[in-house]
């Protein structure tokens, strides 16, 4: 037999952070004489003796299949599979999904094929475990090639049935838990694959329970040293507010009482990664959020939450525009509740959520509750939305694409933040934040959007890149001549809309798409000053080569369909002498960055900047808004009358042109960079005389040089400055700001990005 291919240990969990969710399952540690021993006494709880014999059956043959494989900890590997099969009984799964659980390793590392589990276990065992399993057999190129193709067989296989991805989460929910043996690059590798992929698919598919684990446990691995101060944080405010929860519960709970209401109060700690996620979204330190506790109220029906809400209101101001109601409009995984935000006694905010029990079964289960609850109302709408979902997910995969590419709109798809618009005939439809109104036709139906010319918006007309709200109304104006446009990538959000429009444009007549492309590259020249009657169709007759085309024709009908972009042709096509003006504009503006492949000057000296293969005569700037310095992770994005513009990773502005792959370059800066740029930083410190000239001394002392002051005074006590400084990179930067937190005076230093 083949050696197990992932070996992992146990690593200390989190701190738990919501004794109260009913689905957080404690790492079951099978015991060495029967391993099967915990899955056994789960799977006495809700299923026939038949059904548990059934499972052990599954358990003897793969044990027998993975005979002495051990994982890296030296355990035997058999009990990886039975401790996923613990965390789908916890959920109370059906027998074929724990089978499956028992066997989803069997094809990848034992040789055992997809027609003799069928034999053993009929074909539906067989299939949800040739869903869960990677494509072991098959070569790729790279680890992304392989790793997007088998995300494709995943997605494709739960389209098929859901319960795939419920056994993917468990197997990826234990692996998380038990990775303290692999190396500090694998965890963090496999951690923000989790981030990306697999919590939000829990979220997307309302299993809040496995979501937030899964969430924690990639934190605690990804930003080990971050994630322990912050949970040390918790802990400490834990005690210094323990009290003020606990008066807020019996606050509500006595006016419920009085009220003649049924109803269970509890208060609970938000999550460590949660709190991250607002610190960093916010620019806040840890001491500025208060929200660090929720209150949840169950009663016994939806009149109930109603009555509920007013009665807190009237206990606790309500904080305006914090209310929603989820009941009304349930979010896309079935999730309902009413939140609102409310000052509390002691001048904080505090999150209300109010629901029924059944709700509450499955905003934890989400749309395991139809396994684990056995109701079909009561999960119905959860049910509806994510199959509604893979549905979807079969549109992208039938209208074509790579595997990469594939990927990369399911990550757009499991965009968590919504807005919920309404058809003209009152139908809701829940899109990501950010959506526009042609991301609605497409929602509406392909053909609808295909044919999409206007819309029409709350009853007044708009343009179809109109943004949309919550609560608009929006009617797509359609005409039969109408065709999608190549412009429309710039806007679409949904995986599905930009999907659609790609594929129309790959099937467009060649002289169609030829047309196209001589019309936005002549747009281009025209931006630099000239055009294609000036500079006569001989000048391009050199550039196919250039480009890996055949001939003008697919040149130009490439740039039609969007596989290159027409300004770097337009820069191609400069006279000698324009382009050396802009060679030198580019080595003047953009010395600093250099291209993944970069090449070597005419002297074949020194190496000059170059950004993307083909675009030696671009320029290259820095964006204002991030002020990137050497030692930031960087992104550069083609941008029309600017050539490449090169931004931090993490600036708030690139947001929506990230899913521009056809607009953005991988760049790195060169190590021999050598200057100094500017950066902006925001020091809060105590009012007083000479603080700004303390301050100023301090800089210089770190061999910076400062460029602008800006003073904001705050209150009495603190003072806000803002500096703009030179320096040289990110090790330079960091000096500045130790240097200055020495000063007793000082408050908080920190590093500012519009």
């Amino acid at each position: 037999m083949q050696p197990a291919t992932e070996r992992r240990d146990p690593v200390p969990r989190p701190v738990e952070t919501e004794p109260g969710a009913v689905l957080r399952l404690p790492p079951v540690r099978p015991v060495l004489d029967d391993p099967c021993a915990p899955l056994r006494e789960l799977l006495r709880g809700y299923l026939p003796v038949t059904e548990v014999q059934h499972a052990r059956e599954a358990y003897e043959f793969a044990a027998k299949a993975h005979g002495q494989q051990t994982r890296r900890s030296g355990e035997p590997y058999i009990h990886h599979p039975v401790a996923v099969a613990c965390i789908l009984a916890e959920l109370q799964l059906d027998t074929a999904s724990i089978q499956a659980a028992l066997l989803h390793d069997v094809i990848e590392d034992c040789g055992v094929s997809k027609e003799d589990i069928a034999a053993r276990f009929g074909a539906e065992v067989a299939e949800l475990v040739d869903g869960v399993s990677k494509l072991g057999q098959v070569r790729f190129e790279t680890r992304e090639e392989a790793q997007a193709e088998n995300f494709r067989k995943m997605f494709l296989a739960m389209s098929r049935d859901i319960r795939v991805v419920l056994i993917k989460l468990a197997d990826r929910l234990h692996n998380m838990r038990t990775m303290g043996v692999m190396s500090a690059e694998k965890r963090r590798r496999i951690s923000r694959e989790t981030l990306d992929i697999y919590a939000p698919i829990a979220q997307r598919l309302g299993i809040q329970a496995i979501r937030i684990e899964l969430e924690e446990l990639a934190f605690s691995h990804l930003y080990p040293k971050r994630w322990h101060a912050l949970g040390e944080a918790v802990k400490a405010a834990r005690g210094n507010r323990k009290e003020a929860v606990q008066k807020i519960e019996q606050i509500i709970a006595e006016r419920l009482r009085q009220e003649g209401i049924v109803g269970a109060v509890s208060g609970r700690e938000k999550h460590v990664y949660s709190i991250y996620r607002k610190m960093q979204a916010k620019g806040l330190p840890f001491s500025a959020i208060h929200d660090l506790h929720a209150f949840r109220i169950i009663v016994n029906d939806v009149d109930t939450c109603y009555r509920v809400l007013g009665i807190v209101h009237s206990l606790f101001r309500p904080l305006p525009g914090r209310f929603k109601d989820y009941i009304a409009i349930p979010k896309s995984n079935g999730y309902q509740s009413l939140h609102t935000v409310l000052l509390g006694p002691f001048g904080h905010p505090v999150e209300i959520q109010i629901r029924t029990e059944d709700m509450h079964r499955v905003a934890e289960a989400g749309v395991a509750a139809h396994w684990l609850y056995k109701s079909g109302a009561q999960n119905a709408h959860a049910e509806a939305q994510a199959r509604a979902w893979l549905q979807r997910l079969l549109e992208l995969q039938a209208q074509g694409g790579d595997s990469q590419e594939f990927l990369e709109n399911i990550k757009l798809d499991l965009f968590p933040d919504e807005v919920y618009v309404f058809t003209p005939k009152g139908k809701i439809l829940s899109l990501p934040r950010g959506a526009t109104a042609v991301d609605f036709a497409y929602a509406v139906h392909t053909d609808v959007g295909n044919r999409a010319v206007a819309a029409r918006i709350n009853d007044m007309f708009a343009p179809l890149r109109t943004l949309l709200n919550n609560g608009d109304k929006v009617e797509i104006i359609t005409a039969a001549s109408a065709r999608p446009q190549p412009g429309w990538l710039d806007v679409v959000v949904t995986a599905k809309a930009r999907t659609s429009i790609r594929a129309y444009l790959k099937t467009i007549q060649q002289d169609e798409a030829e047309m196209l492309g001589r019309n936005l590259l002549d747009k281009a020249l025209q931006s630099l000053g000239s055009s294609l009657a000036d500079l006569g169709e001989g000048a391009l007759q050199d550039l196919p080569k250039a480009f890996a085309k055949a001939s003008v024709s697919e040149l130009l009908a490439a740039v039609g369909m969007g596989e290159i972009f027409p300004l770097v042709l337009a820069h191609k096509l400069q006279p000698e002498e324009d382009q050396g003006r802009l060679k030198q504009t580019a080595r003047r503006l953009g010395q600093a960055v250099s291209q993944l492949l970069p090449g070597r000057s005419a002297s074949g000296g020194v190496r000059e900047p170059l950004l993307i293969r083909g675009t030696e005569g671009l320029p290259v700037t820095l964006a204002r808004c991030c002020r990137p310095i050497p030692g930031d992770p960087i992104l550069g994005f083609i941008t029309a009358g600017k050539g490449i513009v090169v931004h931090t990773h993490d600036c708030h502005n690139i947001r929506e042109w990230r899913k521009r792959r056809d607009r953005w370059v991988d760049v790195q800066w060169d190590p021999k960079v050598q200057g100094e740029f500017p950066v902006t930083i925001r020091v809060v410190a105590e009012s007083g005389r000479g603080v700004l000239a303390r301050i100023a001394t301090h800089i210089a002392d770190a061999d910076a040089n400062i460029d602008r002051v800006d003073i904001e005074p705050q209150d009495g006590l603190y003072t806000g400055i803002t500096f703009t400084i030179l320096v040289h990179d990110r090790n330079h930067l960091a000096r500045v700001e130790r240097n200055l937190r020495t000063l007793p005076s000082i408050s908080r230093v920190q590093r500012i990005k519009s």
